[in-house]
């Protein structure tokens, strides 16, 4: 597995547990508003950039292993993102990995791999599910920055909410992206979830696309009215 980096302690990324955060590189979309540009890309195709005040630092994967056998005990879980961890095709034996251990595992998906997500059900891997739901359907392309199979994200999204496992969405509410209306049309591709969570903007950073550095968020009364408006198809719909 290509790690990107570690956080050792996170208190609110696992939900009810505390947990490492393990960052995997590569991600097959561009967000215009991704604040971690330096996972997007494969680390092969940075050449001599630098990981820029992002506290991200490439590790080996006995070195996470080392570090995570030291925890047993001490953490409850382990939040495995990125990038995307499902362009890995080795994910699923990495989680197995850390599962033996005794860790549960929450997965961060963008839902491009419905298959792999399936097979990690199956088999029983994923203990907890957060998908990102990044705009209406017609929009997704413009917002991702890629070519989009809709098709597979359709279907992850119903394989998250029919697991049976906890789970979640994320949508991150960019202005020139995203509007109100938007979130009606979303609210009814994840209808029945468990949680939707709308994560505020942040340009104060570096995005992937630079044009988006320093642009004005939505107000929270702008994002409360998003949720009110999520909370007419999911169980939970909060600011975050």
């Amino acid at each position: 597995m290509k790690i990107g980096g570690l956080e050792k302690l996170s208190l609110i990324d696992y939900p009810g547990n505390l947990s490492a955060i393990v960052f995997t590189t590569a991600c097959n979309f561009r967000c215009h508003f991704c604040y971690n540009p330096m996972l997007v890309w494969p680390l092969e195709e940075l050449g001599g950039i630098e990981y820029k005040n992002k506290g991200f630092s490439p590790i080996l994967e006995e070195d996470l292993f080392l570090f995570l056998r030291s925890r047993v005990g001490k953490l409850d879980g382990v939040v495995i993102t990125g990038g995307e961890p499902t362009m890995h095709s080795d994910l699923p034996k990495f989680i197995q990995k850390i599962r033996e251990l005794g860790f549960k595992i929450k997965l961060d998906t963008n839902g491009t791999n419905p298959k792999m997500l399936r097979e990690m059900i199956n088999d029983n891997l994923i203990d907890y599910l957060a998908m990102d739901l990044k705009a209406p359907l017609d929009k997704y392309q413009s917002v991702v920055g890629v070519a989009v199979d809709c098709q597979k994200l359709l279907e992850s999204v119903k394989i998250v909410v029919t697991s049976g496992l906890p789970h979640e969405f994320r949508t991150t509410v960019t202005p020139g992206l995203l509007e109100l209306d938007d979130f009606f049309e979303m609210g009814k591709i994840i209808q029945g979830a468990d949680a939707w969570y709308l994560q505020k903007f942040k340009s104060d950073t570096d995005l992937v696309d630079p044009k988006f550095q320093g642009k004005k968020a939505f107000s929270i009364q702008e994002m409360e009215k998003m949720a009110q408006i999520g909370s007419e198809f999911v169980k939970l719909c909060q600011l975050r």
